[in-house]
């Protein structure tokens, strides 16, 4: 395999959680609607305010689609220049395990000292993935 190309792993595993963050909000809205709360509000949010696990559930996965986004284009940026090695791949997946890590937090016990390291951890990761790539070039 083309080593620059192993970025596709860790991006496919950010992909992967995405997913299962998804899953988890579709069962949560189903259930929430299943004990009495009004579907309604899934149409235009404004009928009610849904359960505290719901939204939390939901506000993660929008989280899924802001700083992962510099993580995503920095993986491509990677792969095009093209950059490998130890330190692009080690950046790159300690992204996913903080944001691994940061998911099961914001989703099980949502403890703010431990979400807020596990979001620090992501965003240095990240932060580093770019400036391996920036002193590569």
């Amino acid at each position: 395999m083309n080593p620059n190309l192993q970025l596709v792993y860790p991006m496919f595993a950010m992909v992967v959680l995405t997913y299962v963050v998804a899953g988890v909000m579709l069962r949560n809205r189903i259930q929430a609607v299943r004990e009495g709360f009004d579907v309604r509000y899934f149409k235009t949010y404004n009928h009610g305010q849904p359960p505290e696990q719901v939204l939390r559930v939901d506000r993660h996965f929008t989280n899924l689609f802001e700083l992962p986004v510099l993580f995503y284009v920095g993986c491509l940026a990677a792969m095009l220049v093209p950059l490998a090695g130890f330190w692009i791949n080690f950046w790159a997946w300690l992204f996913v395990f903080a944001r691994v890590l940061h998911a099961l937090i914001h989703i099980r016990t949502n403890k703010i000292p431990h979400r807020m390291k596990a979001f620090g951890l992501g965003a240095v990761a990240v932060l580093g993935l770019w400036i391996e790539i920036v002193l590569s070039i």
